[in-house]
């Protein structure tokens, strides 16, 4: 029984790395269509999402079967309900990689923008860093990932100030200006997820779920 177990864990691991894989990928490739400005590009963002969705709802389905057939002990319960913790949050990176996507497949954003450069890259960064702490359960890379919110939230107080700065000066830009402010906002939210992901990730290996 517990040799069966094991293997559904060990498939729940899996199944994990391969959902924040697709994650990484979903945002990787909405960055790179809002640097070259490419709708093209940015339209094979929602089939990445379709991806996650579905690896959501197995993963959720394997949590759940595990929980109602087995009898896991504390670790294993920590393993279980981190997972279904995570899971929603990689939902959502893949929500807003789409949502960013989406938004350059509008044509408001018809070029490469510098402006948010930064910003993507240290999202993407922290989504990657939040998926490697699962894989090698890592607290202290987790306790990196946490740290690294403070500056994504740095980089959107400048892109924000920025923007505001062009509207006053240049109204024509102010459409194109809410474009990009909606996208940094959406890197914002994928940092906070990538946050989550990472404190989960402590949890499941401590038993104690570090909240802010």
């Amino acid at each position: 029984m517990r040799s069966q177990f094991d293997k559904q864990l060990a498939q729940l691991h899996r199944e994990l790395i391969e959902m924040g894989a697709l994650c990484e990928q979903a945002i990787a490739l909405a960055a790179q269509a809002l640097k070259e400005g490419d709708a093209a590009l940015a339209g094979q963002v929602s089939g990445l999402e379709r991806d996650i969705d579905r690896k959501e709802r197995d993963i959720e389905s394997l949590c759940l079967k595990l929980l109602l057939q087995q009898q896991p002990v504390a670790r294993d319960l920590r393993q279980i309900s981190a997972a279904l913790k995570m899971i929603t949050d990689l939902e959502r990176i893949g929500d807003q990689a789409e949502d960013i996507a989406e938004i350059v497949i509008s044509g408001q954003v018809n070029e490469g923008e510098e402006l948010l450069r930064d910003m993507a890259a240290s999202t993407i960064k922290m989504v990657t860093e939040s998926v490697d702490a699962y894989v090698k359960h890592d607290t202290m890379l987790a306790e990196k990932v946490i740290a690294e919110d403070d500056i994504v939230d740095g980089w959107f107080d400048r892109v924000k100030h920025t923007l505001i700065r062009r509207m006053t000066t240049d109204p024509g830009e102010g459409e194109r200006a809410v474009d990009l402010l909606m996208i940094a906002k959406y890197f914002e939210r994928i940092g906070d997820h990538a946050v989550n992901v990472a404190q989960w990730v402590i949890f499941s290996v401590t038993g104690t779920h570090k909240e802010g």
